[in-house]
């Protein structure tokens, strides 16, 4: 895309959705980056189904720790890959305890040193609870990055990188959930659904074959 598509691409999803929030359910940092670590090959919706009932309990690494990793994997069996995430989310908690007297670091090394958090979701952690205008790419940001031309790459990577190259600063802040709700509802994986996208004209897909990739 162009300069000035970038510009109009984004000035689209912010009419769409001026305030764009995550879709998972926390109560502070720490429930943030507990229920980010849990969303790893997981959807939204059944991590806050498995965190509902644990943040009533639960909403600090100490008392994460003190629940247990049995105790809280009855929380999470429900959700892919619990046993090693229970184990990490209660690694991870005994640092935060030891190490930051309890807090969340807002710093992207210091997360990424956390047992279970990769660059992702300490992109995901950062943006979203402490505002920093991080862009963390998941399949979704990543296939409408690719698919509508607006920052192609041949992995996460370069995507991530050519995100930060194109998006006006002014719309850092929120690239990261305008992205990923665009991909979600709209630009979807399988069905593409074209005929209601606001941002049809300016897509490369569509352009490319003349038509909406969905009838």
């Amino acid at each position: 895309m162009t300069p000035d598509s970038v510009e109009e691409f984004y000035r689209r999803l912010a009419k769409d959705n001026p305030n764009p929030r995550s879709e998972l359910v926390f109560k502070n940092p720490y429930t943030l980056l507990v229920s980010v670590v849990l969303s790893a090959q997981a959807t939204d919706v059944s991590v806050n189904k498995a965190t509902e009932p644990l943040f009533k309990i639960v909403d600090t690494p100490q008392q994460m720790v003190d629940l247990g990793e049995d105790r809280l994997k009855d929380y999470i069996r429900s959700i892919g890959l619990y046993n090693n995430k229970a184990k990490n989310i209660i690694a991870l908690s005994h640092i935060l305890v030891e190490k930051y007297q309890g807090q969340v670091p807002a710093d992207q090394k210091a997360l990424e040193a956390l047992p279970g958090v990769g660059r992702k979701t300490a992109l995901v952690v950062l943006n979203v609870a402490f505002n920093r205008p991080t862009i963390a790419v998941d399949t979704h940001i990543f296939r409408v990055a690719n698919r509508t031309g607006l920052a192609p790459g041949k992995d996460v990577r370069a995507v991530e990188k050519a995100l930060e190259d194109v998006t006006p600063e002014k719309y850092r802040l929120h690239a990261h959930h305008w992205l990923i709700l665009f991909g979600r509802y709209i630009c979807k994986a399988r069905k593409p659904e074209c005929l209601r996208c606001f941002e049809s004209d300016l897509c490369a897909a569509v352009k490319e074959t003349g038509i909406p990739l969905q009838s």
